[in-house]
């Protein structure tokens, strides 16, 4: 009776196991693949074969003439996709208020004469500490250091930023928002890149 019960539950297990563990799995990747191939992909962006990016993940930028993107948590370097995290820091915490002041210095040493409110996503981390996007917000209040930077008027810098707003998702869902590296990408002229 028992090794009865026993052989059953071993070829449940087996089958389960190759069902789940196998066939399932590789459908679910061979129909994405099929139906949204540059998403099954990473969602990279290439030019030229050479990948530049994805628009999935935020990339870090510090120099004045980019825009740079939300701060990143994970460790142990930014914009690490191996270790999504957020700060976990509650809004008591001092490591979370020394972070965003150390950003709002970083900002202000950048762009002296810019005395617009900073926006809360340039000084924060986002939940996955991967964010690739910011708000029209922090867009619209860094380009006047970049346009100083590239020497070349604000206006032209506000062209680009509207031509990379994305709006809410299925048009409802969240907030417009700018992909930074896509931006970044034209403001150095790549304008060729594809997503694949």
């Amino acid at each position: 009776m028992f090794l009865k019960h026993f052989r059953t539950s071993l070829i449940l297990v087996i089958a389960l196991t190759i069902l789940t563990g196998v066939v399932y799995p590789v459908a679910v990747t061979g129909v994405s693949a099929f139906l949204f191939p540059s998403k099954s992909r990473g969602s990279l962006i290439i030019e030229k074969g050479q990948i530049l990016g994805s628009e999935l993940i935020g990339q870090q930028f510090s120099d004045p003439k980019y825009f740079w993107s939300r701060l990143s948590a994970t460790t142990p370097y930014p914009y690490n996709s191996a270790a999504s995290t957020g700060s976990n820091y509650g809004p008591l915490n001092p490591a979370l208020f020394d972070a965003a002041k150390k950003r709002i210095q970083d900002l202000k040493s950048a762009d002296p004469q810019n005395s617009q409110p900073i926006p809360v996503d340039l000084v924060t981390a986002s939940g996955s500490g991967l964010d690739p996007h910011i708000s029209i917000g922090a867009a619209l209040y860094q380009i006047p250091r970049v346009a100083k930077a590239r020497n070349v008027k604000d206006e032209q810098i506000r062209l680009l930023v509207d031509q990379f707003t994305e709006g809410r998702q299925w048009g409802f869902l969240g907030e417009p928002r700018v992909n930074v590296l896509k931006l970044n990408l034209a403001l150095d002229g790549h304008t060729t890149f594809s997503e694949e």
